[in-house]
């Protein structure tokens, strides 16, 4: 036989070659059948203007009507909006198009269609498409059926915020953490809803397969607080037994938990808290490695056993053996004092319920940083928000069914002129 790969590579050429032979007759028989085929007031018509529809067998010429008004110069081509046409590519390789985008850079996703599906399409074109659909996609990510049909035992929300690189248009008279008080950055705020329905053998917290979904955006903590708000709504909230909201110490995700999930079970993220206590205990022991690792350990297992105000009343008395007046460690203190009622896990851990933020601030790695925070990348607004709507779709188990639901309203548009 030779060389299979050839043989392979020819075939699917020759395959693609009557795909689009196929396309082109179809589409020829389409363009009468289909509605808002007639002329407007003031238009006029040009029958059989040609244009290159391009799709994933390759550019199919596609003859329509096409209606022109002198006065108002302007165009329509009905049937280009029928098929669903997007700067003349066909759904289906918006489709791959806008998948291979949200998984890497414009100019990777266009590598890797020529390779694997043989489709050529430049990685700018690419670009475009995703600013062009990814709002509409973003429309379907707030709404659509839960996954979950019957009574829920345990609903999670956790939320998290990271900083993204941005063009320096979009940063002007912004605030940041640069010496000169700048911003490199703009915070995106990552909302995860996921359930809970078992524990494992051993009495730990499973979440269950594919139940987390995201929510994302560049917006203010109000904002934000309303569009989380709505996931957990869409997510059956109101058919939750029990609603855990788990975070880290930022006061805005506080303020949001009061505003939007009153009610639900506080929970600061364990890992945050032990993180502020080995500060903590730095600063109280410095200079004296065996005592502060010492008492870390013991406060740490306080800690994890309901005793944080046993914690807090022993730094307190260690502050004032030193004599000192730090700032810093008194901002340590308080941020035990400040949220030692969200603070009981030995009890968490009693009712099986997680103590962590993991989901959300994986959520921040996987579906944020891998695209939007790689070397050399900056961000508008408008393009950031495009492709975080299609990385929430796509990491958060959504992906299929926005884009079925999206080209399901597209038909019923077309039905709807017909």
């Amino acid at each position: 036989m030779g060389n299979l790969e050839a043989v392979e590579l020819g075939l699917r050429q020759a395959l693609f070659k009557d795909g689009r032979a196929l396309l082109e007759d179809l589409l020829h028989q389409a363009d009468p059948s289909l509605g808002g085929q007639v002329s407007r007031p003031g238009e006029k018509c040009h029958p059989g203007r040609v244009k290159q529809a391009q799709t994933i067998f390759g550019p199919v010429p596609l003859r329509r009507r096409y209606f022109y008004d002198p006065a108002r110069q302007c165009g329509r081509a009905p049937l280009d909006q029928a098929l669903g046409l997007i700067h003349s590519f066909s759904p289906a390789l918006v489709r791959l198009a806008a998948r291979a985008a949200a998984r890497q850079g414009y100019q990777g996703a266009s590598e890797d269609l020529r390779t694997l599906a043989a489709i050529a399409i430049q990685g700018r074109q690419i670009q475009r498409l995703v600013n062009q659909v990814a709002p509409r996609v973003a429309v379907q990510l707030e709404q659509g059926p839960s996954p979950d049909t019957g009574p829920i035992p345990i609903l999670y929300v956790e939320v998290d915020g990271t900083g993204v690189p941005m063009v320096a248009r979009e940063l002007a008279g912004r605030k940041g953490k640069q010496p000169d008080g700048s911003a490199k950055t703009r915070e995106v705020k990552l909302g995860a809803v996921f359930t809970q329905t078992r524990c494992d053998e051993e009495g730990r917290p499973e979440r269950d397969y594919a139940s987390t979904t995201y929510v994302g955006g560049f917006e203010s903590a109000e904002a934000f607080g309303v569009r989380i708000r709505e996931e957990a709504r869409r997510r059956g909230i109101g058919r939750a037994r029990q609603v855990v909201f788990i975070g880290d110490g930022a006061a805005w995700i506080w303020e949001l938990r009061r505003l939007c999930f009153a009610g639900a079970v506080e929970i600061l993220d364990l890992y945050h808290a032990l993180e502020h206590l080995h500060l903590l205990c730095e600063g109280l022991y410095a200079g004296q490695k065996h005592w502060s690792d010492k008492m870390e350990s013991t406060w740490e297992d306080q800690i994890k056993n309901n005793r944080v105000a046993e914690v807090i009343a022993a730094a307190r008395r260690r502050l004032q053996q030193m004599g000192s007046c730090s700032d810093a460690l008194g901002r340590q203190i308080a941020y035990f004092e400040h949220h030692q009622h969200r603070m009981f896990y030995k009890t968490y851990r009693q009712a099986g319920l997680f103590c962590g933020s993991g989901v959300v601030e994986a959520g921040c790695r996987a579906v944020i940083g891998q695209r939007l925070k790689n070397s050399g990348m900056f961000w508008t607004e408008p393009g950031g928000k495009s492709v975080l709507d299609l990385r929430c779709a796509l990491q958060g188990n959504r992906w299929e069914e926005c884009w079925d639901r999206l080209h399901e309203s597209d038909r019923l548009k077309i039905r709807a002129v017909a």
